[in-house]
Protein backbone atom coordinates (compact mmCIF):
# COMPACT_ATOMS: atom_id res chain seq x y z
CA UNK A 1 0.00 0.00 0.00
CA UNK A 2 1.57 3.42 -1.33
CA UNK A 3 1.34 5.79 2.00
CA UNK A 4 2.87 8.65 0.11
CA UNK A 5 0.60 11.89 -1.00
CA UNK A 6 -0.13 10.40 -4.55
CA UNK A 7 -3.50 9.37 -5.08
CA UNK A 8 -4.55 6.29 -4.95
CA UNK A 9 -7.79 4.49 -5.23
CA UNK A 10 -9.00 3.65 -1.46
CA UNK A 11 -9.99 0.79 -0.35
CA UNK A 12 -13.31 0.79 1.72
CA UNK A 13 -12.70 0.65 5.66
CA UNK A 14 -14.51 -2.67 6.16
CA UNK A 15 -12.31 -4.27 3.54
CA UNK A 16 -9.30 -2.97 4.67
CA UNK A 17 -10.34 -4.27 8.16
CA UNK A 18 -10.75 -7.44 6.31
CA UNK A 19 -7.42 -7.91 4.47
CA UNK A 20 -5.90 -6.55 7.81
CA UNK A 21 -7.73 -9.58 9.82
CA UNK A 22 -6.35 -12.19 7.17
CA UNK A 23 -3.21 -11.27 8.01
CA UNK A 24 -2.75 -9.80 11.36
CA UNK A 25 0.31 -8.01 12.82
CA UNK A 26 2.36 -9.29 15.66
CA UNK A 27 2.33 -5.84 17.09
CA UNK A 28 1.87 -5.85 20.65
CA UNK A 29 -0.73 -4.59 22.61
CA UNK A 30 -1.73 -7.16 25.48
CA UNK A 31 -3.83 -4.68 27.33
CA UNK A 32 -6.52 -4.16 24.47
CA UNK A 33 -6.54 -7.85 23.06
CA UNK A 34 -6.73 -9.50 26.46
CA UNK A 35 -10.14 -9.65 27.88
CA UNK A 36 -8.55 -10.58 31.59
CA UNK A 37 -7.11 -7.22 31.40
CA UNK A 38 -9.78 -5.14 29.94
CA UNK A 39 -11.42 -2.88 32.72
CA UNK A 40 -14.61 -3.94 34.36
CA UNK A 41 -17.75 -1.75 33.34
CA UNK A 42 -19.03 -0.18 36.24
CA UNK A 43 -21.35 2.47 34.81
CA UNK A 44 -18.80 5.08 35.09
CA UNK A 45 -16.82 6.43 32.69
CA UNK A 46 -13.50 7.77 33.39
CA UNK A 47 -12.22 10.72 32.14
CA UNK A 48 -9.23 10.81 29.85
CA UNK A 49 -6.04 11.77 30.79
CA UNK A 50 -4.65 14.95 29.74
CA UNK A 51 -1.98 14.04 27.43
CA UNK A 52 -5.04 11.68 26.00
CA UNK A 53 -7.25 14.95 25.90
CA UNK A 54 -4.61 16.89 24.02
CA UNK A 55 -4.39 14.16 21.77
CA UNK A 56 -7.74 13.35 20.62
CA UNK A 57 -7.95 16.98 19.50
CA UNK A 58 -4.74 16.70 17.73
CA UNK A 59 -6.76 14.05 15.76
CA UNK A 60 -9.98 15.01 15.92
CA UNK A 61 -9.11 18.76 14.41
CA UNK A 62 -6.88 17.41 11.81
CA UNK A 63 -9.62 14.98 10.43
CA UNK A 64 -11.99 18.08 10.54
CA UNK A 65 -9.86 20.42 9.02
CA UNK A 66 -8.18 18.13 6.21
CA UNK A 67 -11.90 17.17 4.68
CA UNK A 68 -12.94 20.99 4.95
CA UNK A 69 -9.84 22.02 2.82
CA UNK A 70 -9.49 19.10 0.71
CA UNK A 71 -12.80 16.58 -0.07
CA UNK A 72 -13.37 16.39 -4.01
CA UNK A 73 -16.86 17.66 -3.00
CA UNK A 74 -16.46 21.77 -2.11
CA UNK A 75 -20.50 21.18 -0.59
CA UNK A 76 -19.49 18.06 1.60
CA UNK A 77 -22.26 16.55 0.46
CA UNK A 78 -24.53 19.04 1.74
CA UNK A 79 -23.52 18.11 4.78
CA UNK A 80 -23.55 21.01 7.73
CA UNK A 81 -19.66 20.45 8.38
CA UNK A 82 -19.40 23.40 11.19
CA UNK A 83 -22.60 21.51 12.78
CA UNK A 84 -20.61 18.31 12.25
CA UNK A 85 -17.33 19.82 14.26
CA UNK A 86 -20.25 20.89 17.14
CA UNK A 87 -21.36 18.01 17.74
CA UNK A 88 -18.59 15.30 17.37
CA UNK A 89 -15.80 17.28 18.71
CA UNK A 90 -16.80 16.95 22.58
CA UNK A 91 -17.23 13.50 22.43
CA UNK A 92 -14.05 12.56 20.38
CA UNK A 93 -12.09 14.90 23.00
CA UNK A 94 -13.74 12.66 25.75
CA UNK A 95 -12.75 9.56 24.40
CA UNK A 96 -10.39 7.53 26.56
CA UNK A 97 -9.02 5.18 24.21
CA UNK A 98 -8.93 4.36 20.59
CA UNK A 99 -11.76 2.81 20.19
CA UNK A 100 -13.96 5.55 21.14
CA UNK A 101 -12.19 8.31 19.41
CA UNK A 102 -12.17 6.31 16.02
CA UNK A 103 -15.92 5.64 16.26
CA UNK A 104 -16.48 9.31 16.81
CA UNK A 105 -14.16 10.24 13.77
CA UNK A 106 -16.22 7.36 11.98
CA UNK A 107 -19.66 8.47 12.85
CA UNK A 108 -18.65 11.94 11.50
CA UNK A 109 -17.01 10.96 8.42
CA UNK A 110 -20.09 8.63 7.95
CA UNK A 111 -21.87 11.75 7.52
CA UNK A 112 -20.40 12.15 3.89
CA UNK A 113 -22.44 8.82 2.92
CA UNK A 114 -18.54 8.38 1.12
CA UNK A 115 -17.42 4.87 1.75
CA UNK A 116 -13.71 6.22 0.88
CA UNK A 117 -13.83 8.55 3.69
CA UNK A 118 -12.18 6.73 6.91
CA UNK A 119 -9.77 6.91 9.50
CA UNK A 120 -8.13 3.95 10.96
CA UNK A 121 -6.46 3.88 14.38
CA UNK A 122 -2.87 3.11 15.07
CA UNK A 123 -3.11 -0.56 15.34
CA UNK A 124 -5.25 -0.76 12.17
CA UNK A 125 -2.47 1.55 10.68
CA UNK A 126 0.42 -0.84 11.67
CA UNK A 127 -1.53 -3.87 10.22
CA UNK A 128 -2.13 -2.63 6.91
CA UNK A 129 1.84 -1.62 6.66
CA UNK A 130 2.44 -5.25 7.69
CA UNK A 131 0.19 -7.22 4.98
CA UNK A 132 3.12 -8.30 3.24
CA UNK A 133 5.34 -9.45 5.99
CA UNK A 134 5.72 -12.37 7.91
CA UNK A 135 3.85 -12.11 11.33
CA UNK A 136 1.39 -14.21 13.72
CA UNK A 137 -2.06 -14.49 12.11
CA UNK A 138 -5.36 -15.74 13.00
CA UNK A 139 -6.51 -16.87 9.35
CA UNK A 140 -9.39 -15.58 8.51
CA UNK A 141 -10.90 -12.58 6.20
CA UNK A 142 -13.38 -10.54 7.85
CA UNK A 143 -15.91 -8.56 6.19
CA UNK A 144 -18.10 -6.47 8.35
CA UNK A 145 -22.04 -7.69 8.26
CA UNK A 146 -24.01 -5.10 10.43
CA UNK A 147 -22.47 -2.82 13.22
CA UNK A 148 -19.72 -4.76 15.27
CA UNK A 149 -20.59 -8.38 13.81
CA UNK A 150 -18.34 -9.45 11.07
CA UNK A 151 -18.38 -12.23 8.55
CA UNK A 152 -15.60 -14.61 7.98
CA UNK A 153 -15.28 -14.57 4.21
CA UNK A 154 -12.46 -16.97 4.08
CA UNK A 155 -10.72 -19.15 6.23
CA UNK A 156 -6.76 -19.70 5.24
CA UNK A 157 -5.32 -23.26 4.45
CA UNK A 158 -3.19 -24.53 7.45
CA UNK A 159 -3.87 -21.44 9.33
CA UNK A 160 -5.04 -21.47 13.06
CA UNK A 161 -8.20 -20.67 12.19
CA UNK A 162 -8.63 -23.84 10.08
CA UNK A 163 -6.76 -26.14 12.49
CA UNK A 164 -9.90 -24.62 15.20
CA UNK A 165 -12.84 -25.53 13.07
CA UNK A 166 -13.73 -21.88 11.66
CA UNK A 167 -15.54 -21.96 8.67
CA UNK A 168 -16.61 -19.46 6.27
CA UNK A 169 -20.19 -17.69 6.34
CA UNK A 170 -20.02 -17.77 9.93
CA UNK A 171 -20.47 -14.46 11.86
CA UNK A 172 -17.75 -13.17 14.43
CA UNK A 173 -19.31 -12.05 17.72
CA UNK A 174 -16.42 -11.18 20.25
CA UNK A 175 -12.93 -11.76 20.52
CA UNK A 176 -11.79 -12.32 24.28
CA UNK A 177 -15.52 -10.71 24.77
CA UNK A 178 -15.06 -7.69 23.29
CA UNK A 179 -16.46 -6.89 19.58
CA UNK A 180 -13.35 -6.98 16.89
CA UNK A 181 -12.44 -3.36 16.74
CA UNK A 182 -9.73 -0.96 15.85
CA UNK A 183 -7.95 -1.32 18.77
CA UNK A 184 -7.03 -4.93 18.32
CA UNK A 185 -3.60 -6.48 17.51
CA UNK A 186 -2.63 -10.24 17.67
CA UNK A 187 0.21 -11.91 19.29
CA UNK A 188 2.04 -15.38 18.36
CA UNK A 189 1.33 -18.08 20.40
CA UNK A 190 -1.42 -15.79 22.87
CA UNK A 191 -4.51 -17.69 22.74
CA UNK A 192 -7.77 -15.13 21.86
CA UNK A 193 -11.43 -17.04 22.68
CA UNK A 194 -13.48 -16.30 19.61
CA UNK A 195 -17.61 -16.13 20.09
CA UNK A 196 -19.20 -17.63 16.89
CA UNK A 197 -22.67 -17.99 14.96
CA UNK A 198 -22.23 -21.09 12.81
CA UNK A 199 -24.15 -21.20 9.34
CA UNK A 200 -27.22 -23.15 11.12
CA UNK A 201 -27.43 -20.14 13.57
CA UNK A 202 -25.79 -21.99 16.39
CA UNK A 203 -23.56 -20.25 19.03
CA UNK A 204 -19.93 -21.96 19.20
CA UNK A 205 -16.84 -20.80 20.70
CA UNK A 206 -13.57 -21.23 19.66
CA UNK A 207 -9.82 -21.07 21.05
CA UNK A 208 -7.51 -19.53 18.27
CA UNK A 209 -3.97 -19.48 19.28
CA UNK A 210 -2.38 -17.07 16.19
CA UNK A 211 0.90 -18.22 14.72
CA UNK A 212 3.73 -16.72 12.61
CA UNK A 213 2.61 -17.27 8.94
CA UNK A 214 4.31 -16.12 5.55
CA UNK A 215 2.35 -13.42 4.04
CA UNK A 216 -0.03 -13.98 0.78
CA UNK A 217 1.74 -12.81 -1.99
CA UNK A 218 0.20 -9.71 -4.00
CA UNK A 219 -0.08 -11.30 -7.07
CA UNK A 220 -0.01 -15.23 -8.30
CA UNK A 221 -0.49 -17.28 -11.12
CA UNK A 222 -2.38 -20.98 -11.21
CA UNK A 223 -1.25 -22.88 -14.78
CA UNK A 224 -2.50 -25.98 -13.25
CA UNK A 225 -5.43 -26.19 -16.03
CA UNK A 226 -4.56 -26.73 -19.32
CA UNK A 227 -5.42 -23.79 -21.64
CA UNK A 228 -5.93 -21.68 -18.84
CA UNK A 229 -4.07 -19.31 -16.64
CA UNK A 230 -5.32 -17.05 -13.40
CA UNK A 231 -4.03 -14.52 -12.24
CA UNK A 232 -4.67 -13.93 -8.94
CA UNK A 233 -4.29 -9.91 -7.86
CA UNK A 234 -4.94 -9.53 -4.15
CA UNK A 235 -4.69 -5.67 -4.51
CA UNK A 236 -2.75 -2.95 -6.85
CA UNK A 237 0.33 -2.43 -4.83
CA UNK A 238 3.36 -1.61 -6.17
CA UNK A 239 5.10 -3.91 -9.13
CA UNK A 240 1.84 -5.38 -10.12
CA UNK A 241 2.43 -3.91 -14.23
CA UNK A 242 5.82 -5.62 -14.69
CA UNK A 243 4.65 -8.69 -12.72
CA UNK A 244 1.59 -9.29 -15.15
CA UNK A 245 3.81 -8.42 -18.14
CA UNK A 246 6.47 -11.08 -17.15
CA UNK A 247 3.24 -13.43 -16.49
CA UNK A 248 2.10 -12.61 -20.09
CA UNK A 249 5.26 -13.01 -21.65
CA UNK A 250 5.74 -16.02 -20.84
CA UNK A 251 1.68 -17.46 -21.92
CA UNK A 252 1.41 -19.14 -24.54
CA UNK A 253 -0.87 -18.11 -27.95
CA UNK A 254 -3.83 -19.39 -27.60
CA UNK A 255 -4.29 -19.55 -23.69
CA UNK A 256 -6.85 -17.75 -22.01
CA UNK A 257 -6.20 -15.03 -19.33
CA UNK A 258 -8.06 -15.10 -16.13
CA UNK A 259 -8.01 -12.41 -13.32
CA UNK A 260 -9.14 -13.07 -10.33
CA UNK A 261 -10.00 -9.62 -8.78
CA UNK A 262 -12.36 -10.66 -5.98
CA UNK A 263 -12.22 -9.42 -3.02
CA UNK A 264 -9.50 -7.30 -4.67
CA UNK A 265 -9.89 -3.91 -2.20
CA UNK A 266 -8.19 -1.45 -4.78
CA UNK A 267 -4.43 0.21 -4.84
CA UNK A 268 -2.21 2.26 -6.55
CA UNK A 269 -4.12 4.22 -9.87
CA UNK A 270 -0.41 3.99 -11.93
CA UNK A 271 -1.05 0.02 -11.02
CA UNK A 272 -4.72 0.28 -13.09
CA UNK A 273 -3.29 1.99 -16.24
CA UNK A 274 -0.14 -0.44 -16.09
CA UNK A 275 -2.91 -3.36 -16.42
CA UNK A 276 -4.40 -2.24 -19.05
CA UNK A 277 -2.16 -1.58 -20.81
CA UNK A 278 -1.53 -5.48 -21.16
CA UNK A 279 -4.90 -5.53 -22.94
CA UNK A 280 -5.88 -2.17 -24.63
CA UNK A 281 -3.88 -0.25 -26.96
CA UNK A 282 -1.72 2.81 -25.36
CA UNK A 283 -3.09 6.57 -25.41
CA UNK A 284 -6.64 4.58 -25.41
CA UNK A 285 -9.04 6.94 -23.22
CA UNK A 286 -10.20 4.80 -20.82
CA UNK A 287 -11.70 7.28 -18.08
CA UNK A 288 -12.38 11.10 -16.99
CA UNK A 289 -10.84 11.90 -13.42
CA UNK A 290 -12.79 15.24 -12.19
CA UNK A 291 -11.16 17.40 -9.55
CA UNK A 292 -12.39 19.33 -6.05
CA UNK A 293 -12.21 22.32 -8.56
CA UNK A 294 -14.61 20.95 -11.57
CA UNK A 295 -11.50 20.39 -13.86
CA UNK A 296 -11.73 17.29 -15.89
CA UNK A 297 -8.45 15.14 -16.70
CA UNK A 298 -8.30 12.56 -19.17
CA UNK A 299 -7.02 8.90 -18.05
CA UNK A 300 -5.31 7.61 -21.60
CA UNK A 301 -3.36 4.23 -21.57
CA UNK A 302 -0.17 4.67 -20.75
CA UNK A 303 2.77 1.58 -21.45
CA UNK A 304 3.35 -0.17 -18.12
CA UNK A 305 2.94 -3.51 -18.84
CA UNK A 306 6.31 -4.74 -17.97
CA UNK A 307 8.67 -5.17 -20.91
CA UNK A 308 5.96 -5.77 -23.72
CA UNK A 309 5.77 -3.08 -26.16
CA UNK A 310 2.19 -3.50 -26.72
CA UNK A 311 -1.18 -5.69 -25.75
CA UNK A 312 -1.38 -9.04 -25.64
CA UNK A 313 -3.60 -11.33 -28.09
CA UNK A 314 -4.98 -13.16 -25.31
CA UNK A 315 -8.55 -14.04 -24.56
CA UNK A 316 -9.56 -12.58 -21.19
CA UNK A 317 -11.75 -12.86 -18.40
CA UNK A 318 -11.97 -11.10 -15.33
CA UNK A 319 -13.43 -12.46 -11.98
CA UNK A 320 -15.11 -9.83 -9.54
CA UNK A 321 -17.20 -9.91 -6.13
CA UNK A 322 -19.28 -7.48 -3.75
CA UNK A 323 -15.67 -6.85 -2.12
CA UNK A 324 -14.07 -6.12 -5.39
CA UNK A 325 -13.16 -2.11 -5.21
CA UNK A 326 -11.92 0.93 -6.64
CA UNK A 327 -8.73 -0.10 -9.16
CA UNK A 328 -10.86 -3.71 -8.74
CA UNK A 329 -14.12 -2.20 -10.57
CA UNK A 330 -12.51 0.15 -13.04
CA UNK A 331 -10.34 -2.30 -14.27
CA UNK A 332 -13.35 -4.81 -15.68
CA UNK A 333 -15.18 -1.64 -16.14
CA UNK A 334 -12.55 -0.21 -18.87
CA UNK A 335 -12.34 -3.68 -20.18
CA UNK A 336 -15.75 -4.89 -20.51
CA UNK A 337 -16.83 -1.20 -22.06
CA UNK A 338 -13.93 -1.82 -24.82
CA UNK A 339 -15.22 -5.45 -25.55
CA UNK A 340 -11.68 -6.66 -24.36
CA UNK A 341 -12.94 -9.08 -21.29
CA UNK A 342 -15.91 -10.83 -19.92
CA UNK A 343 -16.51 -10.12 -16.59
CA UNK A 344 -17.71 -12.84 -14.38
CA UNK A 345 -19.10 -13.08 -11.00
CA UNK A 346 -21.13 -10.76 -8.80
CA UNK A 347 -21.48 -6.81 -8.98
CA UNK A 348 -18.72 -5.03 -7.40
CA UNK A 349 -18.97 -2.25 -4.54
CA UNK A 350 -19.58 0.77 -5.94
CA UNK A 351 -16.68 2.47 -4.48
CA UNK A 352 -14.23 4.22 -6.68
CA UNK A 353 -13.48 7.81 -6.00
CA UNK A 354 -9.70 8.59 -6.40
CA UNK A 355 -8.77 9.19 -2.47
CA UNK A 356 -5.54 9.61 -0.83
CA UNK A 357 -4.44 8.86 2.97
CA UNK A 358 -2.82 11.30 5.20
CA UNK A 359 -1.19 10.19 8.83
CA UNK A 360 -2.81 11.61 11.83
CA UNK A 361 -0.73 12.69 14.65
CA UNK A 362 -1.25 9.50 16.67
CA UNK A 363 0.06 7.71 13.76
CA UNK A 364 -3.48 6.26 12.39
CA UNK A 365 -4.48 7.65 9.04
CA UNK A 366 -7.12 9.24 7.32
CA UNK A 367 -8.33 8.25 4.10
CA UNK A 368 -10.41 10.88 1.67
CA UNK A 369 -12.11 11.10 -1.69
CA UNK A 370 -10.02 13.92 -3.78
CA UNK A 371 -11.51 13.61 -6.96
CA UNK A 372 -14.57 12.29 -8.87
CA UNK A 373 -14.68 9.19 -11.87
CA UNK A 374 -16.29 8.37 -14.93
CA UNK A 375 -15.89 5.68 -17.58
CA UNK A 376 -15.12 6.55 -20.93
CA UNK A 377 -18.14 5.44 -21.58
CA UNK A 378 -19.59 8.40 -19.19
CA UNK A 379 -20.84 6.09 -16.61
CA UNK A 380 -20.05 6.89 -12.99
CA UNK A 381 -19.81 3.58 -11.27
CA UNK A 382 -19.53 5.42 -7.67
CA UNK A 383 -22.38 3.74 -5.85
CA UNK A 384 -23.37 1.59 -8.78
CA UNK A 385 -20.30 -0.88 -9.58
CA UNK A 386 -19.85 -3.26 -12.33
CA UNK A 387 -22.58 -5.74 -13.19
CA UNK A 388 -21.00 -8.93 -14.41
CA UNK A 389 -21.60 -9.98 -17.47
CA UNK A 390 -22.41 -13.29 -16.68
CA UNK A 391 -23.85 -13.38 -12.78
CA UNK A 392 -22.68 -16.61 -10.44
CA UNK A 393 -22.50 -16.38 -7.01
CA UNK A 394 -19.46 -17.89 -4.67
CA UNK A 395 -21.68 -18.71 -1.59
CA UNK A 396 -20.24 -19.99 2.08
CA UNK A 397 -21.45 -23.56 0.88
CA UNK A 398 -19.15 -23.57 -2.21
CA UNK A 399 -16.20 -22.52 -0.27
CA UNK A 400 -16.62 -25.17 2.75
CA UNK A 401 -16.56 -27.22 -0.27
CA UNK A 402 -13.73 -26.24 -1.75
CA UNK A 403 -16.15 -25.65 -5.22
CA UNK A 404 -15.39 -22.53 -7.58
CA UNK A 405 -18.31 -21.80 -9.42
CA UNK A 406 -17.22 -18.39 -10.73
CA UNK A 407 -14.10 -19.98 -11.72
CA UNK A 408 -15.16 -22.80 -13.37
CA UNK A 409 -18.45 -20.37 -15.36
CA UNK A 410 -15.31 -18.33 -16.72
CA UNK A 411 -13.14 -20.98 -18.03
CA UNK A 412 -16.84 -22.15 -19.49
CA UNK A 413 -17.35 -18.45 -21.45
CA UNK A 414 -13.97 -18.53 -22.57
CA UNK A 415 -13.78 -22.71 -23.81
CA UNK A 416 -15.95 -21.53 -27.18
CA UNK A 417 -13.81 -19.01 -27.78
CA UNK A 418 -10.69 -21.09 -27.96
CA UNK A 419 -13.18 -24.07 -30.30
CA UNK A 420 -13.59 -20.83 -32.43
CA UNK A 421 -10.11 -20.08 -33.07
CA UNK A 422 -9.11 -23.81 -33.53
CA UNK A 423 -11.87 -24.28 -35.89
CA UNK A 424 -9.90 -20.86 -38.01
CA UNK A 425 -12.74 -18.07 -37.22
CA UNK A 426 -12.07 -14.95 -36.13
CA UNK A 427 -13.27 -14.41 -32.33
CA UNK A 428 -14.71 -11.33 -30.67
CA UNK A 429 -12.06 -10.29 -28.73
CA UNK A 430 -12.40 -11.35 -25.31
CA UNK A 431 -15.43 -13.03 -25.30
Amino acid sequence: MDVQPRPVLFRRLAVVFALAVCLTTGAAAPAQARADEAPVATGVISAPSRDRLRMNARVFDTVWDTVRRSYYDPDLQGVDWRQARQTFRPRALAAPDDRALYRELSAMLDLLDDDHAGAVSPAAARRQDAVRTRRAVMGVTLVRQDGDLWRIESVRPASPAEAAGVEPGWVLQAVDGQSWGVDFDVEDGQPLRLDLTDATGASRQVSVTPQMMDPIPAFSADTSRPGVVVLRIEAFERGLGRWLGEQLSQTPAGTDVILDLRSNPGGLLLEADAVLSCFLPARQEWATRISRAGRPVTLSIMPGCGALTGPVPHDVALLVNGSSRSAAELTPAALQEAGRAVVVGEPTAGSVLISQDSPLPDGGRLTLSRADYVTSGGVRLEKRGVTPDIVVVHSPEDRRAGRDPVLEAAIAALAPVQQTQRAGAVAVPGL
